[in-house]
């Protein structure tokens, strides 16, 4: 089963998927994206478990795998920016092993804050599963704005 069939079968409709193809066409300098549909788009987002396994244990992410972890976090920010109406700003620091942390920050509030191991084996089992993470992070970052507005503007 390749992971463009099973993003195919989705609906590509949710604001998330929809703001993760955008960021990930905003950050395909060479146009290589130009010609794809949205569905080939995020299709490498989707990772099941015998594609996981195939992944060694121990590896260096690529660039390109990196920029789709950007454009995840990148996409939580802007959707959470959305909904609360203050600046929202993603801030990803990775060693070259594919360690480190993500965090997203609405003035001086740190709303999201998730450590990241094995970013070479980044991705979700579905899309459904990586909608439900993104709602659940929003969920919790938009609490944490709501609770901490003073801290949030400034």
């Amino acid at each position: 089963m390749s992971t463009e069939a099973t993003a195919e079968a989705v609906d590509m409709s949710a604001p998330v998927v929809r703001q993760i193809v955008t960021q990930l066409r905003a950050m395909d300098s060479y146009g290589t994206y130009d010609t794809w549909t949205d569905e080939k788009v995020i299709a490498p987002m989707i990772l099941t478990k015998a594609q996981r396994r195939e992944i060694p244990v121990v590896g260096d992410p690529d660039e390109t795998t990196i920029s789709r972890v950007k454009a995840y976090y990148n996409a939580i920010a802007t959707l959470i920016e959305q909904e609360c109406g203050l600046m929202a700003v993603p801030m990803i620091n990775l060693s070259h092993e594919g360690f480190g942390r993500a965090i997203i920050s609405i003035g001086k509030l740190i709303v999201v804050d998730k450590t990241l191991r094995d970013v070479h084996r980044f991705g979700f089992d579905s899309i459904e599963k990586l909608t439900e993470e993104v709602e659940k992070i929003t969920t919790k970052a938009l609490s944490f704005v709501t609770d901490h507005r003073d801290v949030a503007k400034l």
